[in-house]
């Protein structure tokens, strides 16, 4: 049995042309040309930020004063912002002023019992 290759004869020129030419007209007939673009509603946009420190940018914003005391208020303590603690561990050092009210003089002397010589020397030391 001969080779099925041997036997093949190479098509003439014309029938080359015609068989180009059915590929080129297959492959037009699935070809699109797009030319309008648009953002895929499926697909996430990821936004860049610009740049903090560019003058150009900030300088056509005007400042909203409502937003900028909203911001403010968020970043204070929670003492400030409210006027009870929100959760149970808030209400461990709410309450940061002392009770009782210390004298000055007390503090630096180290509550300790005073005595005649002791004030004595508290008067010699001012």
């Amino acid at each position: 049995m001969a080779s099925r290759s041997a036997t093949k004869a190479q098509p003439d020129p014309v029938r080359l042309n015609q068989l180009l030419c059915e590929r080129v007209r297959k492959e037009l007939k699935c070809q699109r040309l797009h030319t309008e673009y648009s953002v895929n509603p499926l697909q996430p946009v990821h936004t860049i930020a610009r740049k903090p420190m560019s003058w150009h940018d900030n300088i056509e914003e005007p400042a909203d004063e409502k937003f900028l005391n909203l911001i403010h208020h968020a970043a204070l303590e929670p003492t400030k912002k409210y006027s009870e603690p929100q959760t149970e561990s808030q209400e461990i050092g709410w309450n940061t002023k002392p009770l009782v009210r210390c004298l000055r003089t007390q503090i630096f002397a180290g509550f300790r019992e005073v005595q005649p010589i002791t004030v004595e020397n508290i008067h010699v030391r001012k």
